[in-house]
């Protein structure tokens, strides 16, 4: 008799009745393999026998996974990808050719399991990645994506062998379960690396790097690292987020190791990937654009090395929105009492998540920017008075709102043509976002 019925009910067990790290964050990581490989075996281990990247780090490999897909996928392979965290639907986390898995399937699996899930009491993300891989058994695909959920050595997604592990960077990120430096961090992620499997390593930092060739050498694992890109790669990638110059580096290494694999790789099919990369992938959330007037941007940056990235690009979009205010105002020789006379402010919608390094991160933002703080629609999501006070002990002054929906709508309402908006501070406040635009 099948347990579940429809795909509300469904998604309401999995989010409230399973450990969920999108909820409560580091209770719901598990120390081992064992339940993975427990229900892997349960549905007849669905993940043998089949090609995979692997692709971990600590920002940029949603975007890598995106672009090695979407690269697959537009040379004719049926490609399977699997991200994390979804920020619309559950279902974005699973995609074949760019298409999300039905909602019927989930049902499926679910009444398909769910004796087993008593015996073997799995998380939500060990469900997650089991359900990736019965999929993609089942659709019969050329090739699949795998993005790590954290970490790589522990991560659920790390029981397959892939032809090609990829690793984009090292960062300061989940310190309290991946460790208080950033060796001790890679060697975290370098636990994907597998014997005699190629590794394609983006741009890191030198201590990371030591780690990495240690790991390979140790493996037999051949390393693409520091090649040089092709220009048209960068000319044609949608993403434009200034972080992609270093997750091209990385996607170029992965197609050398691709290249070397016999794949037969076509540059004028690259290209094109890169450029429908939203519409082959999916992918959202990365300086992502959503409207001119004002100027408005959200970014999934949410660690302290993307923290820095973004605003760093941010600061440079607000001095370009100066100095074409001044050259207005010259030309159209507007009055000082006219609003548009007034100078550009940058307004911040700001949330965050109650587990990560805030100090550390709100030291990053722009102290001279007005402050529009909420709390992402997630239990680890920290209450916006809250993040409004320690805001203002390090100089950022605003107010605060219930959610970011509220935020969002002042931010405009206050917001000048002249002005820049920005969305952010966690995945969630991306959701949160995009889900009151749709």
């Amino acid at each position: 008799m099948s347990r579940f019925t429809s795909y509300s009910e469904t998604l309401d067990y999995m989010f409230s009745q399973l450990p969920m790290f999108h909820n409560i964050g580091k209770a719901a990581y598990k120390a081992d393999l064992n339940n993975t490989i427990a229900l892997l075996e349960a549905i007849g281990n669905p993940h043998r026998d089949q090609k995979w990247i692997h692709v971990a780090g600590t920002n940029g490999k949603g975007s890598v996974s995106s672009m090695i897909a979407a690269t697959l996928t537009q040379h004719g392979y049926k490609t399977g990808l699997y991200t994390s965290p979804h920020l619309l639907d559950f279902t974005e986390r699973i995609r074949i050719d760019g298409k999300c898995i039905e909602e019927k399937t989930v049902i499926d699996f679910m009444n398909e399991i769910h004796e087993t899930l008593d015996r073997i009491k799995p998380s939500f993300f060990e469900i997650t990645v089991a359900l990736a891989f019965y999929h993609f058994k089942a659709e019969k695909i050329d090739i699949g994506v795998i993005e790590v959920g954290l970490g790589g050595r522990l991560d659920s997604t790390n029981v397959i062998t892939p032809i090609l592990s990829v690793i984009t960077n090292i960062g300061w990120d989940h310190m309290d379960l991946l460790g208080d430096s950033i060796e001790k961090i890679a060697a975290e992620k370098a636990g994907i690396i597998k014997s005699g499997i190629p590794v394609a390593l983006g741009p890191m930092r030198e201590e990371a790097m030591d780690v990495m060739k240690a790991v390979s050498t140790e493996n037999g694992a051949k390393i693409y690292h520091d090649l040089a890109v092709d220009i048209g790669f960068i000319r044609h990638l949608a993403l434009k987020g200034s972080y992609q110059l270093e997750n091209i580096q990385t996607f170029a290494c992965a197609i050398e190791a691709l290249k070397d694999l016999w794949l037969p790789l076509k540059r004028s099919l690259i290209l094109q990937a890169l450029e429908n990369i939203v519409a082959l992938s999916g992918l959202r959330g990365r300086w992502e654009v959503i409207s001119n007037t004002p100027w408005t941007v959200t970014d999934t940056a949410h660690n302290s090395d993307g923290v820095q990235n973004t605003m760093s690009q941010l600061l440079d979009q607000y001095t370009k929105a100066v100095e074409l205010w001044k050259r207005r105002l010259i030309e159209n020789h507007t009055a000082a009492t006219d609003p548009s006379a007034q100078p550009p402010v940058i307004r911040m919608v700001w949330g965050m998540v109650s587990d990560k390094d805030r100090r550390t991160i709100l030291a990053l933002l722009p102290k001279e920017a007005i402050y529009y703080f909420c709390k992402p629609s997630v239990l680890r999501g920290l209450a916006s008075d809250v993040l409004a006070l320690e805001g203002k002990a390090m100089g950022l002054d605003g107010t605060f709102f219930e959610d970011v929906k509220s935020a969002y709508i002042q931010a405009l309402k206050d917001a000048r043509p002249q002005d820049s908006i920005y969305v952010g501070g966690s995945t969630f406040v991306v959701a949160d976002l995009l889900t009151h635009l749709q």
